[in-house]
């Protein structure tokens, strides 16, 4: 079948290989070419996992060249007997593989260069039907296909991709991308993120706004709280921009000050960022979120200006050696909003920084609304109270949290991302 001169406008993903379904290998590879076909204008509405079982994948395929005008496979070209994804392609096409020489002379040169023999079973990555191109893979050892065939439901591309996603990204981007027909259209897109409202209360703000295809409106729940996406589709970036203008507008009106950032914004990135702006210097006491907060910023490189030190604090020994008064350790618990207020101060002094920061223990709530400490090995099961502190600028920060049961990494990883946005609060 000669060059497709219609632009593709409905793609399908299909990750193949089982690691993918026992949870040993994260897919990423399809979020990423979901994306990169979203910016080019085409729609993915489908997308599969499928195991290395030729008929499931033959199966899969074939759903998918019904309903989708452009099919990506990625991963299951490798040389074993495992690797069947060239297998299933052909089976569904209805065409032979034989060896390509060209492939075969490309793959003997390539290990040559790596000074190794080439065994026999890779010969099974020179394999080809006669209407499919070959994409280059300059930097392994699996070629790609391009396969371009004509069905009672119209024409269809086929395109294989490696599963290493370095692999698979260059091979898209560099030698599929520029292949295919694909629409002009660009897409815009606006994220709103926003801090202490959850998604339903997002939604009712949002009202009927949710309800458009173009500009589109819709939320997603994430660890640092709710986005909220606008996307619109034109013939280029700028006329995208204006087909979603109104929107944006009303989405920055209903959500109001509950925006912390935009689009690329992280967090930890923006109050590094402030604190640098401010020329100041932050030290940080936690306990119940076991350095989560410390991890959290130590990913940005402003960290080692900014952040003077981290501690993880449990009892109340280490507590007293950060600067909390023995007096206060003997009358109240070290979850009490006083004693984590005077962590906080105690750590800023002791690190001699502008800020200092302290979340404080958990107390566990029983169903008898009875409260006992709630340590690194405590059950996990009751809902927990946490108080957070900020020792600064002003003078002390306290925020009291009461949170659900949902298990001790949902509680760090919450517990650190409300510190930051405390801090961020604070920092002005």
């Amino acid at each position: 079948m000669g060059p497709l001169t219609t632009a593709l406008s409905s793609a399908e993903v299909i990750a193949v290989g089982t690691e993918l379904l026992l949870g040993e290998t994260h897919d990423t590879n399809s979020a990423e070419l979901a994306a990169s076909l979203a910016a080019h204008g085409v729609d993915v509405y489908w997308s599969q996992r499928v195991g290395d079982n030729l008929d499931r994948l033959s199966e899969a395929l074939t759903r998918a060249l019904g309903r989708s005008e452009l099919v990506i496979l990625t991963g299951g070209l490798g040389p074993t007997d495992d690797d069947l994804t060239r297998l299933a392609v052909a089976r569904v096409i209805g065409e032979r593989m034989t060896p390509d020489a060209e492939l075969e002379a490309w793959l003997r040169k390539r290990f040559e260069s790596f000074q190794r023999t080439m065994p026999e079973r890779n010969l099974r990555q020179t394999m080809r039907i006669p209407s499919a191109e070959a994409l280059p893979n300059p930097i392994g050892t699996a070629p790609g296909w391009l396969v371009r065939v004509a069905r009672r439901e119209g024409p269809r591309c086929v395109v294989t991709l490696p599963g290493p996603p370095r692999e698979m990204r260059r091979m898209w981007h560099q030698e599929a991308v520029p292949r295919l027909p694909l629409p002009g259209s660009a897409l815009y897109t606006r994220t709103f993120k926003t801090h202490g409202i959850g998604e339903s209360d997002v939604a009712e703000r949002l009202g009927s706004l949710t309800d458009g295809a173009s500009p589109s409106v819709a939320t997603y729940a994430k660890r640092d709280g709710v986005h909220v996406r606008v996307a619109a589709k034109a013939r280029d970036i700028a006329a995208a921009r204006r087909v979603a203008e109104a929107t944006e507008r009303q989405v920055a009106e209903r959500l109001g000050d509950a925006v912390w950032g935009f689009d690329d914004d992280e967090l930890p990135a923006l109050v590094l960022r402030r604190l640098e702006t401010l020329g100041a210097r932050l030290a940080i006491a936690e306990c119940s979120s076991g350095g989560a907060l410390a991890e959290l910023l130590g990913r940005e490189q402003e960290v080692q200006k900014r952040v003077e030190g981290a501690v993880i604090a449990w009892t109340p020994d280490s507590m007293a050696t950060l600067g909390v008064a023995s007096d206060l350790l003997a009358r109240l618990p070290g979850a009490a909003a006083e004693v984590v207020a005077a962590l906080a101060t105690g750590v800023r002094g002791l690190f001699k920084v502008d800020y200092g920061v302290a979340v404080g223990p958990a107390l566990r709530t029983s169903e008898t609304g009875a409260d006992g400490a709630f340590g690194p090995d405590r059950n996990e099961s009751a809902a927990t109270r946490v108080v957070i502190a900020i020792a600064g600028g002003s003078g002390l920060s306290v925020k009291k949290l009461s949170l659900p049961p949902l298990g001790r990494a949902w509680l760090r990883e919450r517990l650190a991302f409300t510190s930051l946005f405390l801090l961020r609060s604070v920092l002005g």
